[in-house]
Parts: C-alpha cells; sequence; structure tokens
C-alpha cells in the first residue's frame, strides 16, 4: 500500500483567494425642516414681498428726484434768477471808543444801504433782515431792519443803527490792532454781516424762505465833534456768505 506524501507544513497565514470587504453604506439623514438648505415657504414669501417693496420705493424717489430736476430746469430757463445785490452807500460813525480798563466798547454807527432786485421776472419778499456789527470778528451789536417787498428790477434804500454799549472779549492782539487803527486816522476795520430770511415770487405763486447770507467788509473813518478823519469812507458791495 503505497504511502500517503506528507502535507507540508503551514505556517498559520491561510493563502486562500481575498475575501471582498463589504460595501459600508452610508444613510444621509433626513432633513428637517428649517434646515439650511431648506425655504419655508412664508418666509420666502415674506422676502419677496420686502424685496418688491423696497424696489418700488427706490423707483418712486428716483422718478420725484427726475421729475424735480426737469422742474427745476425748465424755471431756470424761464425765469434766470439771480442773487440779490446789496452795497454800502455810506456810514456815519460818531463814536468808537474802547475803554483802556475794561472790555466794553463803546458805539454809535450808521449804516445806509441799497437792496437791489436784479431779476426780471422775480419779486422778492425781505421777511427778515438781521444785521450784525463786528469788529475783527468779535460781534458787539445787531439792529433787526423792517421787512419788505421788492418788485422786478427795484432798489430800495435802508439804514441799520448800531448805538450802545457791548463788553466784548477782545485779547491782546485786538486790542494792539485797535491802538494801530485809532492813531492810524481813525479809521476802523468794521464787517456787516446779513441774515436774511427771503421768498421769491414767481407770478402769484411764491417759494419757500431762503436764507442767505453777506458779508460787507468795511473802512469806517470815525467823525465826531471836534475831529473829523481826513479818510472818505468808500461804497462797499456785499459779497455772498457762505
Amino acid at each position: 500500500m503505497p504511502t500517503t506524501p506528507d502535507q507540508p507544513h503551514l505556517n498559520g497565514a491561510f493563502y486562500g483567494p481575498p475575501i471582498q470587504p463589504k460595501s459600508k453604506s452610508y444613510n444621509r439623514p433626513g432633513r428637517r425642516g428649517g434646515g439650511g438648505g431648506g425655504c419655508n415657504p412664508l418666509t420666502c414669501c415674506f422676502s419677496c414681498i420686502c424685496s418688491c417693496v423696497l424696489n418700488l420705493i427706490c423707483q418712486i424717489f428716483i422718478t420725484v428726484a427726475i421729475f424735480l430736476a426737469v422742474i427745476g430746469l425748465i424755471f431756470w430757463f424761464l425765469f434766470r434768477p439771480n442773487v440779490p445785490k446789496f452795497h454800502v452807500d455810506d456810514v456815519t460813525l460818531t463814536k468808537f471808543t474802547l475803554s483802556p480798563t475794561n472790555d466794553t466798547l463803546y458805539y454809535n454807527l450808521a449804516v445806509n444801504m441799497t437792496f437791489r432786485n436784479p431779476n426780471r421776472r422775480l419779486g422778492i419778499y425781505y421777511d427778515t433782515i438781521e444785521a450784525n456789527a463786528l469788529y475783527h470778528g468779535r460781534r458787539f451789536s445787531t439792529a433787526d431792519v423792517q421787512g419788505f417787498y421788492l418788485g422786478h428790477k427795484k432798489e430800495n434804500n435802508v439804514t441799520a443803527v448800531f448805538k450802545g454799549e457791548q463788553v466784548v472779549r477782545f485779547s491782546g492782539n485786538e486790542r494792539s490792532k485797535y491802538d494801530s487803527e485809532k492813531n492810524d486816522g481813525d479809521v476802523y476795520k468794521i464787517d456787516l454781516k446779513l441774515r436774511l430770511k427771503i421768498r421769491f415770487k414767481v407770478w402769484w405763486a411764491k417759494t419757500p424762505k431762503f436764507k442767505p447770507r453777506f458779508d460787507c467788509d468795511l473802512k469806517v473813518p470815525l467823525s465826531s465833534k471836534g475831529k473829523v478823519s481826513s479818510a472818505q469812507f468808500e461804497r462797499t458791495k456785499c459779497d455772498f456768505d457762505w
């Protein structure tokens, strides 16, 4: 009886066909309402309504702005509005004394002005006229002038009177300027600032109020009893002040 050959010794490793691993299946968690990619119908509807309202408001604003711009352009070409004109024709200064012991300024000043309307088709209502007198930037008096109406291409003479005394805090530099002007012919640099409230009249209609400001830089000689400055006042144009 033939002998069965001995089987080779196995070292414990199995060399059979490879076992394929089972594929892993991933279960995607179900989406719940209110998740990141979902859209609530009520939220979407509200967002859509807000967007439509905002677009409508923007269109209304743009339309109104274009309409007003066109109206303003037509108004400009039809009426050609011009800024009112102001001149200081004459000034009378009979007292302008700064106390050497304190900051009290004694003054007596009268300013004669001409208001002119340069427009051909526009009238001007001067509802408020406030005139402020300043010396080197320090206001020392205010005068209110009676308002009036000025027609097309018309002029009106106005007088503002500043009289009294006022404590004004002058620095040492400003006091030295006063002494210099006093010794140099008694000619003082006084600023007249006009604050106005005006309306334009177009046919039967009136525009809203405007509040322009004008600045008049004056060189005013002192003329008092027993002492008259050799300098003469020169007619001065008032400039539009922003």
